[in-house]
Parts: C-alpha cells; structure tokens; sequence
C-alpha cells in the first residue's frame, strides 16, 4: 500500500489528527479505552478509501475529513461490539476491549462510537454522508443475522452467501467510497458510481477472507474456523452444490455434528480442496476486483486511480 499512502500522506496525517480528536471523551475511563483504540488501529483501509475516492473527484474537504471519521468511527464500534458477541479476547494480536473491559463497558463503548459517528455529522450537518453511512450499518446487521438464521439449517444457496456478503462486509466499504465521493461532488450519479465499485471490493475482500479458511498460512485466524462456527462460505458451498448425495449428507454431518473435531473438519477442507472449490471461489473474487478496476477506467486521474488499483489489488493478493 505504498503508493496510497504516499498520495495520502498529508491527508492521513490530517485525518489522524482529527480522528484522534473525534474519540476524546470528558468521561476519564472512556478516555482511557478511546486512547487504548486509537493506538491499536488497524490499517486504516476504510479512511483511506473515502479520502482516496475524495482525492478521485477532486480537492479533499473538512467534510471528506469528518466522513473518514466517521466511518473508522463506525467500523471500530462494529469491532467492539463482535468482540462481545464473539467472546473474542484478541484483536489484531492485541487483547480486545470485551478481554480487558468485559461485555457491559464494551457494549456501552461501541454506542458511544456510533453516537460519536452520529454527532460528528449532524453538527456539520453532514446529513447526505450520515444516510449513506446508516445504511451500511442497517446492512450489516441485516447480513449478520441472515448468515446466523442460515447456518442453523446449513441451506445455503450461491445467491443468498452474496446476499449475506454483499451486506455484512460490503455495505461499509461501499458507503466509504461513496462517502468520499459526496463530501467532493454532491452528484449522485458519481457517487452511486463509487458506491458500487466500493461495493464490489468488498465482495472481493469478503471472498478472500473465506479462502484464509481453507489456507495454512499465520493470518491470525486459526483455519477451519468457519466451518467450527457452522458458516457456510462460496469454497464449501460450491462443494456441497457439485457432489454426489454421499459426500454431500457426510459433509453436512460434520458440519452439525462435528465441527469441533480438527480431524472431522481436516476432512471438510481436503474435501473442497479435491472438489475445486478453492479454485471456482478465486474465479469469482477476481472477477469481481476486475469489475471493479473496469469503474475506476471511467475516471481521468490518473495518480489517485493508481492509488485505488493498488488497494484494490491488496484486498485479494493479501496475505492475512
């Protein structure tokens, strides 16, 4: 991400400022936990699509600013709150708000973020930027808890993971490029237009994180761990849709029954493996980044698109 990063230099180095900013509370506790986050971002992929959709359409603006802000500031609340969900301890190899705080301050942390995110807008009267950004996270939610209903019966067609996907990770990358765009444009048809190449990363990006199950590099989440938690992702999918009713029904028993045996789950793996699931799912991912570079030729800037090919190349050659 070089080269996004040396076009972003002094725009991250504004928008660092201004985030840091953003989070401060009066409160001295919640000070504590906002200064715990900042300094273990991640990153900062989001920011750097809206500054960066922003820098596409022309000058970056204080609005361009506060809607980078805002959407870190919703990303990170989102964090909070699937680490209580998760009962997850880690967070990019640090322990988590839930590990240090528990459940009750973490809930109550990510609701300050998001009323933070809220308020961040409204008093600049960002209005457009806060719809489009509500939305993302009325989307995710719908996709988290459509992925949950589904995982209960393990009746997961092609149509309905993209649903899922396109909604629970998608959603927000898409209304970050947007944003971006907006907060330069104020035109609609260029920022539907970055909506859907954002949106079409973030299938990519989804897609990618899946294949990570099915990998054996270090990536800081332990293989096979969708298929412990019953996700039904495109690699496995894809099998259960290609294979004669005797594998599919013993798939589907592991799925249910054992999931938590290493051995049981070893076998699922090797068994997409053989199916060619791995190789139909990266077909898919690199159609959709390719969909997406092909918007990015609408535009004539050449540095930024640059900028935005490379982040985009990184979400399905990355390594974790």
């Amino acid at each position: 991400m070089k080269l996004s990063q040396a076009i972003l230099r002094d725009e991250l180095a504004e928008f660092e400022k201004q985030f840091r900013e953003a989070v401060k509370s009066q409160t001295p506790l919640l000070d504590r936990i906002m200064r715990f986050i900042v300094n273990r971002k991640g990153k900062q992929l989001r920011p750097m699509f809206v500054l960066l959709a922003a820098k596409l359409c022309g000058p970056v603006t204080a609005s361009s600013y506060r809607a980078a802000s805002l959407v870190e500031l919703l990303h990170t609340a989102t964090l909070v709150h699937d680490d209580v969900v998760d009962e997850s301890l880690e967070r990019r190899g640090f322990f988590s708000t839930y590990a240090l705080w528990k459940t009750k301050i973490s809930v109550l942390v990510g609701d300050y973020l998001l009323a933070k995110g809220m308020l961040l807008s409204l008093d600049h009267a960002d209005f457009r930027i806060l719809q489009i950004l509500s939305d993302a996270i009325r989307r995710m939610s719908e996709g988290e808890l459509l992925q949950l209903e589904k995982s209960r019966t393990l009746n997961l067609k092609e149509d309905v993971y993209f649903e899922i996907i396109t909604g629970k990770t998608a959603s927000l990358l898409a209304s970050a490029c947007a944003a971006g765009a907006w907060s330069v444009t104020q035109n609609e048809t260029t920022t539907e237009k970055m909506r859907l190449f954002g949106e079409k990363v973030g299938i990519a990006f989804q897609i990618k994180d899946d294949l990570f199950d099915y990998g054996s590099d270090s990536i800081g989440k332990p293989t096979g761990n969708d298929i412990k938690e019953k996700k039904l992702t495109l690699p496995l999918i894809y099998t259960l849709n290609n294979s004669d009713a005797t594998t599919r029904r013993r798939l589907i028993y592991i799925i249910k029954n054992h999931n938590k045996d290493a051995g049981k789950v070893q076998e699922v793996i090797d068994t997409v493996k053989r199916a060619g699931g791995i190789e139909y799912t990266e077909q898919k991912m690199f159609a959709y980044r390719d969909e997406a570079l092909s918007i990015l030729q609408e535009f004539n800037n050449p540095e930024v698109q640059q900028g935005l090919e490379e982040l985009v190349r990184f979400t399905t050659d990355r390594k974790y």
